[in-house]
């Protein structure tokens, strides 16, 4: 049939791109598809269109093992990403797989067929599509595309400016020469105020409690002249290596002596910024890596802050009035725009409704299985990338683990693969556990959960991820692999 493949990849992301890719350097004899909803490939970098929007890694790890990022800056904008993966799209001539505008509506295991059954809206002609795949590759992000998440503020019915979530930025946006207040301390807020306030007349970013930044050149020096004396390929490994092995060693170091990298951490922005400032708006009450820490390119958050283009507030929100915010101390922000960046809504499945044999599934009834499969659901594999380091790094990872699988599986003529683990529920745990991020609390009785040992728990290391992924054997006496009953 037309519509079957041997894998149905879901998301044409960065996720997405690189596990087409993947399969055509390790598993050329596959067919598959990718489903996109959007328009467009890209993901977050083409959804997302605030000013400024960047990666928050450097693009060394962000970008895909197979290759090289040769850009100057390894701090990249939208753009450059988009442009990044464009290229990886005409390289491993993937355009053939993509079908945009393929909305997936719900995703059913057949048994009897040993096929994912997917319902697909097309988006053009409004009209039902089924696709079928052996296996079923979700590689659709870990966030609610429709929209972020958009606390309810009171009187914010009569605020008489603009509010807007960074998720819905739009270019009829008005923000030069306005009094803004952005709302949140996280990476997107990092992000927004320091390029907001080139244009404004003031901006303010309007915080519960503060952050922890790390400042960084957006420019790799070494990278930069290694490229002049070696291969391209090789210095992107080399500066890929150094930078992932300094990640784990800055982010073990910090679990290990929480109280050492704090101080070593406020020490580095009061550097930047007055100790008063740094007292009272830099210095958060958790551990480093308790939440992700935010990157600052060039500093230039801090030199905002410096050159009085912004400011921070930290206190709490009592209502919106006509003309700002009150806030809770009595203090009162003057508004023409107000940013909501109040975080996203994570989402399992890509938000597609899962079943097996038509009986519904939910991810939180499910045991991760090396965070990347799921207890009790047949053939199917999702895409979940770090939370200590870069995105691509685990995706590039899921994408080699379901190579050897698809080879595996096809050598020994077998058809059908699930893990199983039957686990008392006092030896569980939330997948993402040790996280005290907002996004990740409120979605924390919706994800999978995780056991106490490996396989089942969520390692959040890479090199240990890949050995286990590369080299450690596939029928390790918890995936149950079989041949379909006749």
């Amino acid at each position: 049939m037309e519509n079957e493949f041997d894998v149905v990849v879901v998301g044409a992301g960065i996720s997405g791109i690189g596990a087409g890719a993947h399969f055509n350097l390790k598993c050329p004899d596959q067919t598959y598809v990718i489903l996109e909803g959007r328009e467009s490939f890209g993901g977050t970098w083409d959804l997302f269109k605030y000013p400024g929007i960047r990666s928050d890694s450097d693009m060394h790890t962000l970008g895909y093992s197979f290759k090289p990022w040769v850009h100057k800056k390894s701090i990249a904008n939208a753009p450059a990403i988009m442009e990044y993966l464009e290229e990886t799209i005409d390289e491993y001539e993937l355009h053939p797989h993509i079908r945009y505008n393929h909305h997936v509506e719900t995703a059913n295991w057949s048994p009897k067929e040993g096929k994912w059954i997917v319902s697909v809206t097309d988006k053009v002609n409004n009209k039902e599509i089924i696709f079928k795949g052996k296996l079923l590759y979700m590689c659709s992000g870990y966030y609610k595309y429709a929209h972020g998440y958009e606390p309810k503020f009171e009187g914010s019915e009569n605020f008489e400016g603009q509010i807007v979530h960074p998720q819905k930025w739009s270019d009829d946006v008005e923000y030069e020469n306005k009094e803004v207040v952005v709302i949140g301390s996280g990476a997107t807020a990092a992000t927004l105020v320091p390029e907001l306030a080139k244009k404004t007349k003031h901006t303010t970013m309007l915080q519960r409690s503060p952050t922890y930044f790390v400042s960084a050149p957006d420019e790799d020096y070494l990278a930069n002249n290694l490229r002049r004396f070696i291969p391209d390929r090789l210095a992107y490994f080399l500066i890929r290596i150094r930078n992932i092995s300094f990640q784990q060693f800055f982010f073990k170091r910090a679990r290990a002596y929480p109280e050492q990298a704090k101080e070593r951490i406020l020490n580095m922005v009061k550097e930047e910024l007055p100790e008063d400032i740094v007292n009272k708006h830099f210095t958060p009450s958790y551990n480093p890596w308790d939440q992700r820490i935010c990157l600052i390119p060039n500093s230039d958050f801090f030199e905002s802050i410096k050159a009085k283009t912004s400011s921070v507030v930290t206190d709490h929100i009592e209502k919106f009035e006509e003309k700002g915010i009150r806030l809770k101390s009595g203090n009162f922000l003057p508004a023409d725009l107000i940013v909501t960046a109040t975080g996203l809504i994570l989402e399992s499945f890509g938000g597609v409704k899962m079943s097996v044999d038509n009986k519904p599934i939910e991810a939180s009834d499910t045991y991760t299985y090396r965070s990347l499969m799921y207890s009790g659901i047949p053939n199917l594999v999702s895409c979940f990338g770090y939370i200590n380091a870069s995105w691509t790094l685990k995706a590039d990872l899921t994408s080699e683990y379901v190579c050897r699988l698809i080879k595996h599986m096809k050598k020994n003529d077998f058809e059908v693969v699930c893990p199983q683990f039957e686990v008392d529920i006092e030896e569980s745990d939330d997948f993402l556990n040790g996280f005290s991020s907002g996004y990740i609390k409120r979605a924390a009785d919706s994800q999978p959960k995780q056991g106490k040992e490996k396989p089942w728990i969520n390692l959040q290391d890479y090199f240990k991820d890949w050995i286990d992924i590369k080299f450690k054997k596939l029928d390790d006496g918890y995936l149950n692999f079989s041949k379909l009953e006749k």
